[in-house]
């Protein structure tokens, strides 16, 4: 088991790539704190995640939800807190909530809108990592993974300027954290998912796929068609990446970016 005796903190997990990050980590031996706004998710989480680990013949313990929102200063950091209090330490954090909204062109984006993907994306990802890294650095041991974006790299999708900025602000976040805290045995990596079928994906996806007069089918498709691999990527692809950062047999990849977009970047 690669993370026994580990534990980790994903933000935004219970559902998702978070969700199947913490599925992953779980089933390799880490207790995981996973947080969301939804109370109510958390909780049909948690006895999901349980019922993981029971058929597993695995200790049910291992898993704890904390409410909190991701945008908010004092919900990140009261997040760690209670992680901390509840497990001990904090010896990986997935820094993976993360969105945008008010969507519009650059000249026509609101304050508003700038302010929340600044704080729901590259300040949410600061306030944790901040307050975990002098625990990681007094025991020697830390990973901080970034659920980035290919959008990070490509910056291609019209009206979604701020969450891109964003986005790649927490790539050189990563990179910063590792030249500071490399030599005290902790590293900082952004994994860059391209189109990947969430539950989100499945419900917003529709409703694109409708607005555009095509199927979801269609719509998965033209996705598909832009890798090297004709398939769109899994939230298990993505959980299978952030298990070996996780892990010792990752400490050699170091504030880094890694693509899970099925060779859509070339970079």
């Amino acid at each position: 088991m690669k993370l026994e005796n580990k534990v980790a903190v994903v933000t935004g997990g219970t559902r998702g790539i978070g969700r199947a990050i913490t599925e992953a980590f779980l089933l390799e031996g880490a207790s995981v704190v996973v947080s969301g706004r939804d109370a109510t998710k958390g909780a049909v989480a948690i006895g999901e995640l349980t019922q993981l680990l029971a058929s597993n013949n695995l200790p049910v313990d291992r898993v704890h939800f904390v409410p909190g929102d991701a945008r908010l200063q004092a919900d990140t950091e009261a997040l760690i807190d209670e992680s901390t209090a509840k497990f001990g330490q904090v010896d990986i954090l997935v820094n993976n909530a993360g969105g945008s909204s008010g969507f519009a062109l650059i000249g026509d984006l609101s304050d508003d809108a700038w302010n929340e993907a600044n704080n729901w994306v590259l300040n949410s990802t600061f306030w944790a990592s901040r307050r975990v890294l002098n625990g990681m650095k007094d025991r020697g041991f830390g990973r901080i993974i970034n659920i980035s974006s290919l959008e990070s790299k490509t910056v291609q999708t019209p009206m979604a300027g701020h969450y891109s900025v964003f986005k790649a602000a927490v790539n050189a976040l990563g990179r910063a954290i590792t030249a500071e805290y490399g030599p005290y045995g902790i590293t900082a990596n952004s994994i860059c998912p391209g189109a990947v079928e969430t539950d989100l994906m499945k419900t917003t996806g529709r409703d694109s796929a409708a607005a555009m007069g095509i199927s979801y089918e269609e719509f998965l498709d033209s996705y598909a068609q832009q890798t090297l691999t004709k398939k769109i990527n899994t939230v298990e692809e993505c959980a299978a990446v952030a298990v070996l950062l996780a892990s010792n047999a990752g400490a050699g990849i170091a504030g880094t970016t890694i693509n899970v977009d099925g060779g859509t970047s070339p970079f």
